[in-house]
């Protein structure tokens, strides 16, 4: 049995993978897929695909697209959630800051450079109309937890995180959510190395049949809702209405999102170069 090992964040968007490994379609498929939670995020992911300690990554759009141009010599193979991801824009509960606007030139807490905290935070202040260059200062505090510890000792001001994940964060009166910012594409693509894929290419395709399989069916599964809520500590009608927002895809990304994303990342000074879509995709 063939060992694919696959990172992706410990969120509610990945159940489908923890179902399918938990009822056993892969090892039945002759694969031994291994699952790794990358609790820093996308930057996190692609350090583990370069390092070749991952094979294939649910990843962000943004982040890999980067990366990739950057020289992580992966490909991304499918969409794996084709809705936005809504990013909250948190503060500390006893902040005195009141809205995005107040937030201008001070300092975000980021994962790390190249994440989709950092990313976001330049679409963020594009929305604001900020200067790119005076009215954004970065904290790399590795993840949620150290995110929580950072805003609270006030080494930054504001974090930039799924909405739905740091809910209870904010119901618990640990963060206070100031706004909100959707990505403005697809928000998560399954990228895979490209030495694997060309080494593995039917059972990367055997792993893409049986997620899609998954996620096609995810909210017919009998309550799923409950199982989300229980699983991520979330409040049942928060993962009611996160569910009402998500869809996944079983398709692969379209030239005009590679585009939008590229144009998007070059005007933001975040990537030097566009790239082909060919160099950025693999068509299966």
């Amino acid at each position: 049995m063939k060992q694919i090992n696959i990172g992706g964040v410990p969120e509610h968007f990945n159940l489908a993978w923890y179902l399918g490994l938990k009822h056993g379609e892969y090892k039945d498929a002759g694969i031994n897929l291994r699952w790794k939670d990358y609790f820093g995020g996308t930057g996190a992911m692609c350090k583990g695909l370069r390092d070749g300690d991952i094979d294939m990554a649910v990843i962000l759009t943004e982040g890999i697209i980067k990366d990739i141009i950057a020289g992580n010599k992966s490909k991304i193979v499918q969409v794996f959630v084709q809705s936005p991801l809504i990013w909250g824009i948190h503060v500390t509960n006893n902040s005195t800051y009141k809205t995005v606007d107040d937030l201008k030139g001070t300092k975000a807490a980021i994962s790390r450079y190249g994440s989709g905290s950092h990313l976001m935070a330049y679409v963020n202040a594009e929305h604001h109309n900020w200067d790119l260059e005076k009215d954004l200062n970065f904290e790399v505090i590795k993840n949620l937890d150290g995110a929580v510890e950072g805003l609270t000792e006030g080494k930054a001001d504001y974090f930039m995180w799924e909405k739905f994940t740091t809910k209870p964060l904010v119901d618990n009166g640990t963060f206070r959510r100031v706004g909100n910012c959707p990505s403005p594409w697809p928000c998560f693509v399954i990228a895979v190395r490209e030495e694997f894929l060309e080494h593995n290419l039917e059972d990367v395709k055997t792993i893409l049949d049986i997620i899609n399989a998954t996620t096609s069916e995810f909210k017919d599964i009998p309550s799923i809702d409950r199982m989300i809520a229980n699983r991520y500590e979330q409040e049942l009608e928060d993962v009611q209405e996160w569910l009402s927002l998500t869809e996944w895809s079983q398709e692969n990304i379209s030239k005009a999102t590679i585009k939008k994303v590229q144009d998007q990342l070059f005007d933001l000074n975040v990537i030097e170069e566009k790239w082909d879509y060919k160099d950025l995709v693999a068509e299966l």
